[in-house]
């Protein structure tokens, strides 16, 4: 039949790129290598597909490569495809949150959901078989503060440690709150170096995150070298340390902000052992 030999056609490509050590491609890639075949053929073709378990649709026009370590789950680990994936849609990217500490050292806290930093426009989720992937726009990418890191499918972006830490702090509810966000920086500061508070992490974090990294830094973690040194840094880039709260949209009335940091500590932070 017609409908097997095409099946049959596009399984054995999708081999050949899992081969090149590739775990996806867009469906335009794969009509424009197989020119001869109608777009109905190939819709039912990856239907037969995916009905087995071989390829997944995770964004329209996007499918990974499921190979056989992986059906029983029926999904990848995101770091396998998050690079090609960015690319795809054309979108500069990072892995922030705690996937991007757990790739630091700091995997106390296990991540549930994947994290990921891009542009705008806002991407919506990605959830598929047990995976959910949370997508953060911002207006640009620090270049400068991103690593790469070798993966098994090629290279990953991921922050470094310092704009991990700010980031964590900015976005700190949708990581489990302050608490959460003190363990892991308690655990990040052990590869923060002091130089690694230079203009462009400046430049890019919020001032009252610094100043709130600041405090957590020198009250949570007890490591006076970075609090000293992010000090420093912020002094001599004439920084405005204006009096904020901790945990924003709590109450401030009555609480202290007798410290460097001029942060209000409206709330109690605790470091989990």
């Amino acid at each position: 039949m017609k409908s097997d030999v095409t099946y049959n056609q596009i399984d054995t490509w999708s081999e050949k790129v899992l081969a090149q050590g590739r775990y996806g491609f867009g469906l335009t890639e794969l009509k424009q290598s197989h020119t001869g075949l109608s777009n109905s053929a190939v819709k039912s073709a990856l239907n037969r597909l995916s009905d087995k378990g071989k390829v997944l649709s995770v964004f329209k026009g996007y499918y990974l490569i499921i190979p056989p370590q992986y059906r029983s789950k029926g999904i990848l680990p995101a770091q396998l495809f998050m690079d090609a994936f960015m690319k795809h849609l054309h979108r500069p990217y990072y892995v922030s949150l705690l996937n991007a500490a757990a790739f630091h050292g700091a995997s106390h806290q296990q991540p549930q959901e994947y994290f990921v930093i891009t542009t705008f426009p806002v991407l919506r989720p990605t959830k598929k078989k047990g995976l959910k992937i949370n997508y953060i726009s911002i207006r640009e990418i620090p270049e400068s503060l991103i690593e790469k890191r070798k993966t098994e499918a090629g290279y990953l972006n991921i922050s470094n440690p310092a704009l991990t830490a700010g980031d964590l702090i900015q976005f700190e509810k949708r990581v489990g709150g302050l608490n959460r966000v003190a363990t892991v920086l308690s655990e990040l500061s052990e590869v923060i170096k002091p130089t690694d508070f230079n203009s462009e992490v400046l430049l890019h974090v919020q001032v009252t995150v610094l100043q709130r990294m600041g405090y957590l830094l020198e009250n949570a973690c007890f490591n006076m070298e970075l609090a000293d040194a992010l000090f420093e840094a912020m002094k001599r880039e004439g920084l405005s340390l204006y009096r904020i709260p901790m945990k924003t949209a709590k109450e401030t009335k009555g609480f202290s902000s007798e410290n460097r940091w001029n942060v209000i500590v409206n709330t109690e932070i605790e470091i989990d052992e």
